[in-house]
């Protein structure tokens, strides 16, 4: 149960003064608040909507000494009113003076009479917006405030500025913000007298007001202390969330799984090449957990082609031959039967049974395996997100592998390892994580990384060439292909959008499909399942050498014998999509190119991207840089996926934060595990204001 303290601040803010039904659904869309699980903005959820600027209106100035291109506030007399003609769509103009000069007030579409009340002629009024020459006349389109002296008043002199939705106005925000700043209730201290005794440490409450209403505008920057303060507690949440379920974890007793190795050996031996030192050492440390009577909960973090699925496999191996089932969750059909096809031979080396099991399987077939597994006729499952279902029940499971587990979530892998007793849950990446970010969605677990390419994979030469040079990249493509070499060529979207002028999937394919004719084929997340299969098969034959596609063939797909990589557009990607996609290349004998396209001008940004690209193939400096660049949610794709992205907290500026909250979680953990008296109440406050009560229940079950 949520403590009841806090229970103004989970409310609908549906139920602030001034937010009908409409402004209502504004709200929703701008939070995302959406589906039927989570249909309502909460009072919560606006507190913790940052702003991302100021508008600073403590300067006063005279008409002649306001500086264009600027926010401004000015008072001014209300000289001449000059309305548009009857049914005209031009706009309403205004004009205002003061001693020093005059602005033209310029209003499209607007409410006549709002504007003559607003604006009286001969009345004096302070006016605020943004000050423009047009034609050398100075004007203000849409001044964002005009006010009498009474107004000017109530006026904040620094106004936060905040992210908003189509529809929504600042004010509007802003208005509700505020009402729900008088909700917050006093809540008792968490942190640690430690932390606390620094004497420009605020309170919760005063910290939401300082960013809320911010007496200057330095005081919204990040690194100010009221931003670090609620970061702090954000990240305090998200550490002992994980400690408290690490501890869980551990103290569930698990099943010690040892094995002589016999079958990994066999798998070993079947291999046309040696395991690198990484694979190694990693599949001892796995092995050494397995054999445990503790439950093992680790990362198995690799860059792209370092082998994880072979260390999966051995350590899966080990599970079937001490008796038991093993499980391997992809988070896509295409990466599922990926992982199938690349295990089948290997697995079948070893006498392991295998199958797989996706959401689009024919209802016979899916009976078939279902009723196999259940049996304990099948001793290795690989599968998407339908592993979760209910229907899906396993004789013996004891080694659940998670593979991209960002695309997942807490939750989900717990649900998973329920399907047995005692579960070891191994969890993979191909995205290599910084530091920071390991301890963050993965702090509860133990980490191995492999860190060695295997052998006999080629360097890749990286170029970056700007659009306009696309008839180039299109005839070097010709000579390659005629000398039989296969490549892909990515684009960002798959239809036109009005928006974003890039080159779909669709139209590049038909662009390429009049030069190259049946050598192209087409590959994108809309595709059925079998014409994607059907596609995949073609390229990895041969029959098609050119694969035009989207992102879709950013994490798994490996064909040895693609030696190029097209990607347009490069600058829309990130870096850690860049590096992922330019790894779907160098995975065979052949030397292989990478040519990123881009727009010109180049942002700033977009332009570090493609030169660290250039310099290095290093997946980890890459992933920092990225961090550097762009900030934790985007990093792992959790602004899109739903994963634990930080509302409050900004990793590549509160990295340092990170380990102090995660020192004071474990300190809590050893002095106080079941979270009791005032200290322990105060802790179980932070938890479910950050919505990380998962961690509660957990207590509850021992």
């Amino acid at each position: 149960m949520r403590p009841s303290l806090l229970n103004p601040l989970f409310a609908s803010a549906a139920g602030l003064p001034g937010i009908g039904p409409k402004t209502g659904k504004l709200f929703d869309r701008l939070f995302e608040r959406t589906s039927a699980a989570a249909p309502d903005t909460r009072l919560i959820d606006l507190l913790f909507h940052m702003p991302h600027a100021v508008i600073d209106r403590r300067q006063r100035v005279k008409i002649a000494d306001a500086v264009p291109d600027r926010m401004v506030l000015f008072e001014a007399r209300v000289a001449e009113h000059r309305p548009p003609p009857p049914r005209s769509k031009a706009p309403y103009k205004v004009l205002v003076e003061d001693e020093t000069g005059d602005v033209l007030l310029v209003f499209f579409l607007a409410n006549h009479q709002w504007i003559e009340k607003s604006l009286p002629l001969g009345a004096t009024r302070w006016i605020s917006g943004k000050l423009e020459l047009w034609d050398g006349y100075r004007q203000i389109v849409h001044p964002d405030r005009v006010l009498d002296a009474d107004g000017l008043a109530k006026l904040p002199p620094v106004e936060p500025v905040y992210p908003l939705t189509e529809g929504l106005h600042l004010r509007m925000l802003g208005k509700a913000i505020d009402a729900a700043l008088t909700k917050v209730p006093a809540l008792p201290e968490w942190h640690s007298d430690f932390v606390t005794k620094s004497p420009d440490f605020p309170s919760f409450k005063d910290a939401l007001t300082q960013i809320h209403r911010p007496p200057t505008p330095e005081a919204i920057g990040l690194e100010q202390p009221a931003w670090l303060r609620l970061a702090l507690d954000e990240l305090l949440a998200n550490q002992l969330a994980l400690v408290m379920m690490r501890t869980h974890m551990r103290q569930t007793a698990g099943r010690a799984n040892t094995a002589s190795g016999a079958l990994a050996a066999q798998i070993e031996k079947a291999l046309p090449f040696t395991l690198t030192r990484s694979q190694v050492e990693a599949f001892a440390e796995i092995k050494s957990d397995l054999g445990e009577a503790k439950r093992m909960l680790r990362l198995l973090q690799g860059d792209v082609g370092s082998g994880k699925t072979l260390v999966a496999l051995l350590a899966m191996a080990s599970v079937v031959e001490a008796g038991h089932q093993a499980a391997l969750m992809a988070p896509t059909e295409i990466l599922a039967r990926q992982h199938y096809e690349t295990i089948a031979p290997f697995a079948e080396a070893a006498g392991l049974r295998l199958a797989i099991l996706t959401g689009r399987d024919k209802s016979t077939a899916r009976q078939k395996v279902l009723a196999a597994l259940a049996e304990g006729e099948i001793d290795i499952l690989i599968g998407t997100h339908a592993l979760f279902q209910e229907a899906v029940a396993f004789r013996d499971l004891a080694l659940a592998v998670v593979d991209e587990q960002h695309r997942f979530g807490v939750h989900q892998r717990l649900a998973l390892g329920r399907k047995g007793e005692a579960v070891d849950v191994l969890v993979m990446t191909a995205t290599p994580i910084p530091r920071t970010l390991v301890l963050t969605y993965f702090g509860d677990m133990d980490v191995s990384v492999l860190r060695d390419k295997p052998a006999g994979r080629q360097p890749i030469e990286t170029r970056a060439l700007p659009l306009d040079r696309i008839g180039d990249v299109v005839a070097r493509l010709a000579a390659a292909i005629a000398k039989g070499t296969r490549a892909y060529w990515v684009c960002p979207l798959v239809e036109e959008s009005e928006l974003i002028d890039v080159a779909a999937a669709q139209e590049r394919f038909a662009t390429l499909q009049r030069i190259f004719g049946g050598k192209v084929g087409l590959l994108h997340g809309k595709m059925k399942g079998k014409d994607k299969d059907e596609t995949m098969e073609a390229f990895a034959s041969g029959a098609i050498q050119i694969l035009v596609a989207t992102t879709v063939i950013e994490v798994g797909v490996d064909v040895p014998e693609a030696t190029i990589i097209v990607i347009e557009h490069a600058e829309r990607f990130g870096l850690a999509q860049l590096h992922q996609l330019r790894g779907r290349v160098g995975r065979g004998k052949g030397k292989s190119s990478c040519l990123l396209l881009y727009k010109t001008p180049l942002g700033e940004t977009a332009k570090s991207r493609i030169e660290i690209m250039r310099e290095t193939e290093d997946g980890f400096r890459i992933a920092e840089e990225d961090l550097r660049l762009r900030g934790e949610g985007e990093v792992l794709g959790t602004r899109q996926s739903g994963t634990p992205g930080f509302r409050l907290a900004r990793l590549e500026v509160h990295g340092a934060l990170l380990t102090l909250a995660r020192q004071e979680a474990q300190m809590i953990m050893k002095d106080n595990p079941r979270l009791e008296g005032p200290r322990g109440e105060a802790l179980r406050i932070l938890l479910h204001l950050f919505e990380r009560d998962e961690a509660i229940k957990l207590l509850r079950a021992g």
